[in-house]
């Protein structure tokens, strides 16, 4: 707010002007007649419009009646029965990556690892020699059915017999 125009010291001046429709101070529209500006002339509002701004004044004042009696929704806290403090329950989100993290891995039971070596002793060369057969070490785990595929995949022979032996 400014001082007086007049300098009178008995009165102060709004620099903004008055908003549409609302009343003017009578001393305030004296002193800015003084100082050379227009009074903003108050419009009354159309009868139409009556029915919105009066259905929006009682509804405000609704509003405030909730308010000063309190009808607003009371807050209740929770009583903490224990010292300790639990971490409530949250969402648990499953994962979603952007890419796999592991490539798929090809089957590490295979051909190579089934027949391991073959076995190169004098008796197992006179088997060669003398009954056309071989001898192999070949994992505990495989089963004859394996061991016939894997000897058909290496060596492309037809297989006619299988015999194992578990040795120390």
């Amino acid at each position: 707010q400014l001082a007086c125009p007049l300098d009178l010291g008995c009165h102060s001046v709004n620099p903004m002007p008055p908003k549409k429709g609302a009343k003017t101070n009578p001393a305030a529209a004296e002193a800015a007649k003084i100082a050379g500006k227009k009074e903003v002339a108050t419009k009354k509002a159309a009868p139409a419009k009556r029915a919105p701004v009066k259905k929006a004044v009682e509804k405000a004042e609704k509003a405030a009646k909730a308010v000063t009696k309190g009808a607003a929704i009371k807050r209740t806290r929770k009583i903490h029965t224990s010292v300790q403090f639990h971490r409530p329950h949250t969402l648990r989100v499953a994962r979603n990556p952007k890419y796999p993290r592991t490539i798929s891995q090809r089957s590490k039971f295979d051909e190579y690892r089934i027949l391991r070596v073959p076995l190169t002793t004098e008796s197992s060369m006179k088997l060669i020699e003398d009954n056309n057969t071989l001898s192999f070490l070949v994992d505990l785990r495989a089963s004859k059915r394996n061991i016939r595929d894997a000897i058909k995949k290496m060596h492309k022979v037809k297989v006619s017999q299988i015999n194992t032996i578990v040795r120390p």
